[in-house]
């Protein structure tokens, strides 16, 4: 992958807040990066003419790709996330002037830890999604509460042995799960080792990367060899040349070895929309809020000062600077087109949901938007990662709107989302004397034509935090 898109990838998972501090970094290191900031439209004037003018129509949205550097367009399909923690050196830490301040500063930082979507809530949420049949999705939640919060799968020996007694399916069905679980995000996740991880993250770049048929070799190896980079090593237990390794622990550099790092508990955000929605004249209009992608383009004052035949020091560094910036700049703008195309595909679906509430949701997964759109199941759920929508019915995380299907008695679908909430309204409108059972609420259902199980009543009103009806029944 080529550094833009590498930057582009890396650009389309971040939350809105990480993205201001990421573009305050590029303006603050590049001197050819100018914020337009004075001149764009506030959130408040956005939100306000997207429900009058303002906005993209849900029908007829443009379909356009972006060039980067001139000449190479971002492909729709990005493989693989990109974490550049161990590469970018994180500002050294103020020293403080007393213990008590570090303490002072320790409780703040205590307290403003938040619990985030956690690694775990993000696997079963695409578990639950995913086409396992009741067994497979039953084998997938055990595998993904043996996930550490590195993203590892530990103690899988005793696991496999276990999970085949105990649900008496052969071993060779549990690795066969295990194997679509590790298909899951973030790419790496569910691997019994470090070789195994890197492996999983190198096999969802394009068959044509450079370096990858030698990184994959190189992985073949002793890991004791590819910890200390020793290349004369390494060339002999793979065959390769010196130039092929150096290709090779290149790419391997840029991969993540902790995939579950990134869904720790940090400090605490303030959740802003980085979408609004809203109605016009009989269609619903998507726009993206200015305030979390401010609009940057090139100084031309310092682009004036670039000689092109000049090769002194000066020179290049502004040069070099000048190709980063239209590279930044480049991959915001196609952050900017993935989300929205992503936001507008999800409007379409669920316009009955906006128009009549949550018992309108219709069943929607990943790959239904990436067919639509054209692109990978993995960049719609990087694009959907920690972003936000403004509706008219409040403000919903993008992941809200994904649900897996429900077969109704007359052949068709519905979301599981729409029958939390008819289970939350059923519950609602009961006498409180006599609350109902899981079991009624499953005939009341069957009713209104949605079959459901028992049991999966009670995993929907658990998911609501609804009590069982012994406990709702007052105390006399």
């Amino acid at each position: 992958m080529t550094p833009a898109l590498q930057q582009a990838i890396r650009l389309l998972q971040l939350s809105s807040l990480d993205l201001q501090q990421e573009i305050r970094q590029a303006l603050e290191s590049n001197v050819m990066l100018e914020s337009t900031a004075d001149e764009s439209e506030t959130a408040e004037e956005v939100a306000a003419e997207v429900a009058a003018e303002g906005g993209d129509e849900i029908e007829g949205a443009a379909e356009s790709s972006l060039d980067l550097a001139g000449n190479k367009e971002i492909p729709e399909e990005m493989p693989v996330d990109a974490d550049w923690g161990d590469i970018y050196d994180s500002p050294a830490p103020s020293s403080s002037s007393s213990g008590a301040d570090d303490d002072g500063l320790h409780d703040y930082l205590q307290a403003n830890l938040h619990g985030s979507t956690s690694l775990r809530e993000h696997l079963v949420w695409q578990a639950s999604i995913a086409p396992f049949d009741a067994l497979e999705a039953e084998i997938a939640l055990h595998l993904v509460d043996a996930i550490n919060d590195d993203g590892y799968l530990e103690d899988w020996d005793s696991l496999s042995k276990r999970l085949a007694e105990a649900l008496g399916v052969p071993p060779q069905r549990i690795e066969q799960v295990l194997r679509q679980v590790q298909d899951f995000d973030p790419p790496g996740v569910g691997a019994r080792d470090l070789t195994e991880c890197l492996r999983l993250q190198l096999q969802q770049y394009p068959p044509k990367t450079p370096g990858l048929a030698e990184a994959l070799r190189v992985l073949e190896a002793p890991m004791a060899l590819l910890a200390r980079r020793e290349e004369a090593p390494l060339a002999r237990a793979t065959g390769l040349d010196a130039e092929a390794i150096r290709a090779a622990l290149a790419l391997i550099q840029s991969l993540q070895p902790h995939p579950g790092r990134p869904y720790q508990s940090h400090e605490n955000e303030y959740v802003a929309p980085d979408v609004f929605v809203a109605k016009h004249q009989g269609s619903w209009r998507v726009a993206l809020n200015p305030e979390h992608t401010p609009r940057l383009r090139i100084n031309s004052y310092y682009q004036g000062m670039i000689k092109r035949a000049d090769t002194s020091r000066d020179q290049l560094t502004m040069k070099q600077h000048l190709q980063e910036a239209r590279y930044f700049i480049n991959s915001l703008e196609a952050r900017n087109e993935t989300l929205l195309k992503v936001a507008q595909c999800i409007i379409e679906e669920q316009r009955a949901f906006l128009e009549y509430g949550e018992e309108a949701m219709r069943p929607l997964v990943l790959r239904d938007v990436a067919e639509r759109l054209g692109v990978h199941e993995s960049t719609v759920s990087r694009a959907t990662a920690n972003k936000y929508m403004l509706t008219p019915r409040g403000l919903y995380e993008l992941k809200f709107f994904f649900s897996s299907h429900v077969q109704t008695t007359e052949g068709g679908t519905c979301s599981a989302t729409a029958i939390q909430a008819m289970i939350k309204r059923l519950i609602t409108q009961e006498d409180a004397a006599k609350p109902l059972s899981d079991s009624t609420l499953a005939e009341m259902l069957l009713k209104e034509g949605i079959q459901v199980a028992r049991r999966t009543v009670a995993k929907y009103r658990e998911a609501l935090r609804i009590p069982p009806s012994h406990e709702r029944r007052p105390v006399n």
